[in-house]
């Protein structure tokens, strides 16, 4: 059984402390410690997960009693955190993004290879039933030439989410509404569309009290010649409204929405194929926005532990979309 440590206690924890209770059940994996600044959220979790509770994140990677460390700390903090574990000799499971800078990323990749751990950073939409679909029917080369991949981050994030935490909406911590709310849909987009060749981007800060955007449009070019945009905001009125992506190509469009790439709302390609009697067995309706994907990415990672998988987002796949985040932020 692997013993995962966790860092930060706060709004995305509870996803990995659902999974990792599920693979408890399984007799795979189990929280043996726990860390947060905030004493109350780290007690909170020791006392769900029987785990002991640190205040203080040397002083738990001092104690050293686990495999692994989950992290789930402010985004601008995730390389440093991965640095400190790899100096202790732990393989490091960090949430997206990799961080906030290509350098601060970098140094991070490089601790974890001179330590020789696992760096995984979470990307659990890209197990999605509904994209594990899509997946498949790229690689099957069903689109053919793939002419255009857009998405839509329609999400809402009142000034009250700001307000809770000093770290959101700022720049060295946080990034805006694509930093943030649409990492994995950048991701997404990547995955599909190849390489990137050049990024462009407007942004806006329209009506949230915070250093970064919180309206954005990005426009991509693939290394291939097709092109890309994605499109986030954190203002829908009244509530979350649309998580999607849609590629258009030469024998095939496919477009997957819902509030987070759940439910395949087109499907039509040239050609038949088996996997087209599964459109409808893939849609799901995840609880939030994050999806229902962590508990498959941890069975991802005891895989990848066991030796039994090569690791699916690695520090340096996780990188590619630090790079276009970064790029985007540039560029306007």
């Amino acid at each position: 059984m692997y013993k995962f440590a966790l860092l930060g206690c706060g709004r995305i924890s509870k996803n990995h402390i659902e999974a990792l209770a599920k693979l408890k059940e399984e007799g795979k994996a189990e929280i043996v410690a726990c860390c947060d600044l905030v004493r109350e959220k780290a007690d909170t979790v020791a006392s769900q997960t029987g785990c002991v509770p640190y205040y203080d994140y040397a002083s738990m990677l001092n104690d050293g009693k686990f495999d692994i460390v989950s992290i789930c700390t402010p985004s601008g903090l995730h390389p440093d955190h991965v640095t400190m574990a790899a100096h202790a000799g732990k393989h490091v499971l960090s949430e997206k993004p990799a961080g906030t800078s290509l350098k601060s990323v970098d140094a991070a990749i490089e601790a974890c290879d001179k330590a020789h751990v696992y760096y995984l950073v979470v990307k659990q939409n890209r197990f999605n039933k509904t994209i594990q679909l899509l997946r498949k029917a790229l690689e099957a080369n069903r689109f053919g030439q793939i002419y255009m991949i857009t998405s839509n981050v329609f999400w809402t994030r009142p000034q009250e989410y700001y307000d809770q935490a000093k770290w959101r909406g700022t720049w060295d911590f946080d990034g805006g509404c694509l930093s943030n709310q649409a990492a994995h849909y950048v991701d997404m987009v990547q995955w599909m569309g190849g390489a990137v060749e050049k990024v462009s981007a407007f942004s806006s800060t329209l009506a949230r009290r915070i250093e970064a955007e919180d309206t954005i449009v990005v426009n991509i070019k693939f290394r291939s010649g097709a092109l890309g945009s994605i499109n986030v905001t954190t203002l829908t009125y009244p509530k979350n409204l649309e998580g999607s992506i849609t590629i258009l190509g030469e024998k095939g469009t496919v477009r997957i929405g819902g509030v987070a790439m759940n439910k395949i709302e087109t499907w039509q390609f040239s050609d038949n194929d088996p996997m087209d009697k599964a459109i409808n067995d893939v849609n799901t309706k995840p609880k939030s926005v994050y999806g229902s994907g962590h508990l498959d990415y941890y069975g991802h990672v005891m895989d990848v532990l066991d030796g039994k998988a090569y690791p699916i987002v690695t520090g340096r796949e996780a990188r590619k979309t630090v790079e276009i985040i970064e790029a985007a932020y540039e560029r306007y």
